[in-house]
């Protein structure tokens, strides 16, 4: 077996070379044949120098393409290497490189996909918003796969090739889609714990609390709309129809108690709520049938 480690990276100059140093110390100590691979994403300090000094193959974005778009980059190469595992692991170093061959050792019993799971592992450093949210998307993730996932947006994760050519097409959640997919396409998924150490500095992707709780729910509407069609549009359908049903129910009650014949605005207003709520639900199920149909 020969593996591929692949460290996206973006401004990490700091802990790039630290990060490649342990990988490779874990790697030559279990005589394992590998290649590392750092996606600079349009870094501007030194992490592709440092890189390239560690002997790491370094691919650079000419800008900052975000986070999905440097996975595509990285699994396009390995698909197009003689590697048989890839690894993705972190360029800030709050995975640790000698849980590497706990993942590989779990491709090479059979397993398609499989995932470092924080959450069981310990999590030293992480925000309660962003920890909350983590949780959120994995329940989310799990309710639509029908499979439980403790830590669906994990970074640390090693796949065989054949979770590798499963198609990323997200911008925004490529980590939940790979989960999604894979399940879709019947591959073997397995979570191992694996500890998430505090991170040395300030992360950039939790600069604003309330910018990162509003991405995330804006996510997770995205990831149902998407993969759960139905019971997206299905739900927000069954909200019209609620409300519909109960200002009718209202008119209902004052013509009832008080003979009162009317209300027009109300009565426009239900017929709208009703009719809104029964188109929506129709919108949910074509979305259906064509997902399926994809």
């Amino acid at each position: 077996m020969q593996i591929l480690v692949s460290i996206p990276a973006y401004n990490e100059e700091a802990t790039i070379g630290q990060v490649i140093d342990a990988v490779n110390k874990v790697l030559r100590t279990n005589k394992y044949s590998y290649k590392i691979l750092v996606v600079d994403d349009g870094s501007v300090d030194n992490t592709s120098a440092i890189a390239k000094k560690r002997g790491a193959v370094v691919l650079r974005h000419p800008l900052n393409y975000g986070l999905a778009e440097t996975f595509r980059t990285e699994l396009n190469y390995f698909l197009a290497s003689p590697c048989n595992i890839f690894v993705h692991i972190d360029a800030d170093g709050q995975y640790r490189a000698e849980d590497i061959p706990r993942l590989v050792t779990e491709v090479e019993r059979g397993y398609d996909l499989v995932l470092g799971d924080r959450f069981a592992g310990g999590v030293e450093g992480m925000p309660w918003l962003k920890r909350l949210g983590n949780r959120a998307f994995s329940r989310v993730i799990s309710n639509i796969i029908r499979h439980k996932i403790n830590d669906c947006q994990t970074g640390f994760r090693a796949l065989n090739r054949k979770a590798a050519s499963i198609p990323i097409r997200s911008t925004h959640t490529y980590t939940q889609e790979q989960i999604i997919r894979a399940v879709k396409e019947h591959l073997r998924i397995k979570e191992v714990p694996t500890p998430f150490l505090k991170r040395d500095g300030k992360s950039r992707l939790l600069k604003n609390p309330f910018e990162y709780a509003t991405k995330a729910w804006i996510n997770i509407l995205r990831i149902y709309r998407d993969y759960d069609p139905l019971r997206f549009f299905g739900s927000i359908g069954v909200i019209f129809l609620a409300g519909g049903f109960l200002i009718g129910l209202w008119l209902v009650y004052l013509y009832l108690t008080t003979g009162r014949v009317g209300h027009l605005p109300l009565t426009i207003l239900t017929l709208l709520m009703i009719v809104m709520g029964i188109q929506v639900i129709i919108f949910g199920f074509i979305a259906d049938m064509q997902k399926n149909d994809h």
